[in-house]
């Protein structure tokens, strides 16, 4: 019996090792997209940027006067960032993928998959 379990619970280590490690998502501590943005318009960061632009993103959500989506999983395909979320909005809740894409102006393009909304976001000065 011995036999038996320690090969699978080593197997078992190996797989669950693997996965963790696994290069595909994006760990909590090295979100990149992590801070506050205005959507549409450069922030000024100066308090007062309007309410309606304003967008909060952790590594954990993404907050905006439209509602608060949960960030289930995320991945990095070269440089775009795709997200996969489940958001609460007043209508109730809804599932969906969205791609933030990084620009050399140092904004973020972001739209969903059906590319139903599209936004230019502007990072905030700390």
């Amino acid at each position: 019996m011995f036999r038996f379990i320690r090969p699978v619970a080593g197997c078992v280590t190996l797989v669950v090792v693997a996965a963790l490690t696994s290069g595909s998502a994006i760990a909590t501590d090295e979100f990149p997209l992590a801070g506050s943005y205005t959507q549409n318009v450069a922030c000024k960061g100066d308090g007062s940027d309007p309410a309606v632009a304003k967008v909060t993103i952790s590594s954990q959500e993404i907050v905006s006067n439209v509602g608060v989506c949960t960030i289930l999983d995320t991945k990095r395909t070269g440089d775009s960032i795709f997200a996969h979320v489940e958001c609460k909005f007043a209508g109730g809740p809804l599932m969906g993928d969205i791609t933030f894409t990084p620009m050399p102006d140092n904004t973020v393009e972001f739209v969903d998959r059906d590319m139903t909304y599209k936004a230019l976001l502007y990072r905030c000065p700390k």
